[in-house]
């Protein structure tokens, strides 16, 4: 069964719906690319994808352990590449762990390593840079 059904809009305008939940995403190209900047552009999902992924992940391994990580959060920046094909090169994540719970050095450990190796990190090329900042709150 197909993921998402994608439609072309015109004006460099898609629309995503998912196929299961029938939610949709619009997307247009960037500004410094022809479009009108009204909405994500597809890169701009590639790299909001990564941080979306990390936090799900961590999720399940909250849920899982008893930690209340409600109100985690990140914020992401595309690098695109200046020269050569148009591309991304980079994603910086700041990412932010709030926690209920005090967490030991070992936890702190365990959820970084879940958060970097989540499936998009997996996927992405390896000479897309990934920098990644983790902070822990409570």
């Amino acid at each position: 069964m197909a993921t998402s059904k994608i439609v072309y809009s015109g004006e460099l305008r898609t629309n995503a719906v998912h196929i299961s939940s029938t939610n949709s995403i619009v997307t247009d190209a960037p500004i410094d690319n022809f479009g009108k900047g009204e909405a994500f552009s597809p890169t701009d999902l590639a790299a909001t994808s990564l941080a979306s992924c990390m936090l799900t992940v961590l999720g399940i391994y909250a849920q899982n352990n008893g930690i209340n990580m409600i109100g985690s959060n990140a914020e992401v920046t595309k690098i695109m590449s200046s020269d050569g094909p148009r591309r991304i090169t980079g994603i910086d994540v700041i990412l932010e762990i709030k926690t209920k719970e005090l967490l030991d050095d070992k936890q702190k450990v365990i959820l970084e390593r879940v958060a970097k190796t989540c499936p998009v990190s997996l996927s992405l090329h390896p000479d897309l840079k990934q920098n990644i900042q983790i902070s822990f709150t409570n």
